[in-house]
């Protein structure tokens, strides 16, 4: 009876002893980062200047860059950055291939379904660089024959010649000589309306009758206010994509060649508004050029990305139209249920709401960013 209470005893013995060392290196890997490299993670980024850089000598430099330089030593984080596509910045973290993925990488709804990402530390949208090549004098003169001149300019003549009968029915009667009763004097009154709404004031005609001189006085003070309403109407349909370009936005982007950047935030903002991009590029590098030389018409990617490459005088002959488009996040990028993110989300927002980070977007895109 007592060796088989002492066997149960050596077996509690050895479990008490064996047990207690497994549970402690369990609690202890669950509190270490999950790495590929033995303890050193893999950093995933791409060139997106001015968030990540890579320099002549191969080392990583950048908004994001420096931003998770912070994280990093806050929590004690031993890492390496890793070049990688787009993609692979999405799926390298599905496979494990990479720990985090860091850069000018967009939030989306597609994406957070492959992967975790920390709070933004970016909020920006989307632009759009077209060419740049001045007005186009030709196409401006023939906008005189165009509809929408004609649809300006025809509510403006009605106007003159309802006035101008105004004009007519008061002044007949008291001035045939210069407004007569037939049809001519409807011209005359069309005359006088004109020139009186553009101050310009022959003095050939003038009203004669109390009536004739009120309508005159009412119209005087209305058609200032009618002329730099039409004034603006004309402006518009005959300047409209001949000064500035046939591209002002979105919209126009329809029948145009529009390059993007293959897999990117932008390429899927596109086909949610219903315009295929014709051209897929991969760096930003090689869109502008693709506008510049007149390849396409517009090249879409992310507005702070667009407007530090022309800065950087990337491409000539190259202009941004104004605003910004859409609405884009940049976070970090984690493996799915990633125990670090708590951790890692502490450490960014410190880092972004302190005024370094402000000097830094400043110094890197001017007052805009």
């Amino acid at each position: 009876m007592k060796r088989p209470f002492a066997r149960l005893l050596a077996a509690l013995a050895m479990l008490f002893l064996f047990g207690a060392p497994t549970a402690r290196a369990q609690d202890s890997a669950r509190a270490a980062p999950t790495t590929t490299g033995g303890g050193t993670m893999s950093i995933a980024t791409r060139v997106a200047p001015p968030f990540a850089m890579k320099g002549p000598d191969g080392e990583w430099d950048g908004l994001a860059i420096d931003l998770w330089r912070d994280v990093a030593a806050k929590s004690g984080y031993e890492y390496r950055f890793v070049e990688a596509e787009l993609t692979d910045m999405i799926g390298g973290l599905e496979s494990g291939e990479y720990d985090a993925s860091v850069g000018a990488l967009t939030i989306t709804a597609d994406r957070e379904q492959q992967v975790d990402f920390t709070h933004p530390f970016y909020s920006t949208g989307f632009g759009i660089a077209v060419p740049d090549r001045g007005p186009n004098w030709l196409s401006l003169l023939g906008n005189f024959f165009s509809m929408n001149f004609l649809m300006g300019l025809l509510p403006l003549i009605a106007v003159l010649a309802f006035v101008g009968l105004l004009f007519w029915l008061a002044e007949r009667r008291h001035n045939e000589e210069e407004f007569p009763r037939d049809v001519r004097g409807l011209g005359s009154g069309f005359w006088f309306s004109a020139v009186t709404m553009t101050t310009v004031g022959y003095g050939d005609k003038a009203p004669r009758s109390p009536a004739g001189k009120i309508v005159a006085l009412i119209w005087m003070f209305t058609a200032l206010i009618i002329t730099s309403t039409f004034t603006g109407m004309l402006a518009s349909s005959l300047t409209a994509g001949q000064l500035g370009g046939d591209i002002t936005g979105p919209s126009d982007l329809t029948d145009k060649q529009v390059g993007v950047i293959g897999g990117s935030a932008a390429e899927q903002w596109l086909a949610e508004k219903g315009i295929a991009p014709d051209v897929s590029f991969t760096e930003l590098s090689e869109g502008m050029a693709a506008v510049s030389e007149g390849e396409i018409d517009a090249f879409v990617h992310d507005d702070p990305l667009l407007r530090y490459a022309r800065t950087q005088g990337m491409a000539e002959d190259v202009r941004l139209l104004q605003g910004t488009y859409g609405r884009q996040e940049y976070g970090i990028a984690l493996p799915p249920q990633s125990r670090l993110r708590e951790g890692i989300n502490r450490s960014l927002l410190d880092y972004v709401e302190s005024d370094d980070w402000q000097a830094d977007l400043t110094r890197a895109l001017g007052s805009d960013g």
